[in-house]
C-alpha cells in the first residue's frame, strides 16, 4: 500500500532515531523524501542504506533561517511542491531550575521551538500556494504534563502544542492539516543517558510494559501525513503506551 505515493515530504533529523525510521516508512510508502539535518555523515550514511530510493539529503540547520530558505529553494526547483513536513528535530539539555544554565535554555528553545518556526513559516507559503500540505510536529507528553528538570524542554513542547492549534486554525481554511505528535518514553539515542533503574520504572507504569520504539512514533507520523487524516486538524495525539491518561 502505497498511502503517500507522489507525495513530497521534508522530514527534519531525520538521519537518525525517530526521524530515520519516519524515513524509512515514508520511502515505503511511496514517498520522495528529503531528509534534514545537521549530520552529514550520518545523512550520507542513510543515502547509502536506501540507495536507489527517492532519498535525499541537505544538511540543515533548522535554529538557521537562511540555511532553512536556501534548503526549500532547492527542494522546490528540484520536485516542484512540498506536501509534507515533519517537524521532528530537537534537543534535549537537562537541569533543574536552579542549576539550568542560560546556554542550555537558549540552546533548547532554538532548536525545539525557533527551528519548528522556521520550517513551517517557510514551507507552508508553498503549500498555501498548492492549496493542500499537511504538517506534523514533535510535542511530547511532558509538554501537556510536565516533567522535573526539563524547565527548557517542557517549555518547547508546550509552545509546539500551542501553535500547532495556532497553525491549524490559520492554515486549515487553506488546505492544510496541521497536527502534532506527543511521544511517551522512546527508545531512542536521546533517553540513553536515563539511568536503568528510571527506565525500568517507567515500563512498569506504562500500561503496555515497554517503552515504545521509534516505528511506534514513525506510525503515526505516518497516519496524519496520509489522507486518513483529511478531517484532522489541530490535535496532539498522545502516543505513549498509556502512560499519562
Amino acid at each position: 500500500m502505497e498511502r503517500l505515493k507522489n507525495k513530497v515530504a521534508i522530514v527534519t533529523g531525520g538521519a537518525k532515531g525517530i526521524g530515520k525510521s519516519t524515513v524509512e516508512k515514508f520511502l515505503n510508502e511511496g514517498a520522495t523524501v528529503v531528509c534534514w539535518d545537521i549530520d552529514s555523515d550520518a545523512g550520507k550514511t542513510l543515502l547509502d542504506l536506501y540507495n536507489g530510493k527517492p532519498l535525499f539529503f541537505q544538511e540543515v540547520n533548522t535554529v538557521n533561517r537562511e540555511s532553512v530558505d536556501r534548503a526549500v529553494t532547492d527542494v522546490m526547483a528540484t520536485h516542484g511542491h512540498i506536501d509534507i513536513l515533519i517537524n521532528n528535530a530537537g534537543i534535549t539539555r537537562d537541569a533543574t531550575l536552579k542549576k539550568m544554565t542560560a546556554e542550555q535554555w537558549k540552546s533548547v528553545i532554538d532548536v525545539n521551538l525557533t527551528g519548528v518556526f522556521n520550517c513551517t513559516q517557510a514551507i507552508s507559503e508553498h503549500m498555501v500556494a498548492q492549496g493542500s500540505g499537511k504538517i506534523v510536529s514533535a510535542a511530547s507528553i511532558v509538554g501537556l504534563y510536565g516533567n522535573f528538570g526539563q524547565t527548557n524542554y517542557v517549555a518547547t513542547k508546550s509552545g509546539v502544542i500551542g501553535m500547532t492549534k495556532v497553525w491549524a486554525r490559520e492554515l486549515g481554511r487553506k488546505g492544510i492539516c496541521v497536527n502534532a505528535v506527543a511521544p511517551g518514553f522512546i527508545a531512542t539515542e536521546m533517553v540513553g543517558t536515563i539511568p536503568e533503574k528510571v527506565i525500568q520504572n517507567l515500563e512498569e507504569k506504562t500500561p503496555l510494559g515497554r517503552m515504545g520504539t521509534p516505528e511506534d512514533i514513525a506510525n503515526a507520523y505516518l497516519f496524519l501525513s496520509s489522507g486518513e487524516a483529511d478531517f484532522i486538524n489541530g490535535t496532539v495525539l498522545s502516543v505513549d503506551g498509556g502512560l499519562v491518561m
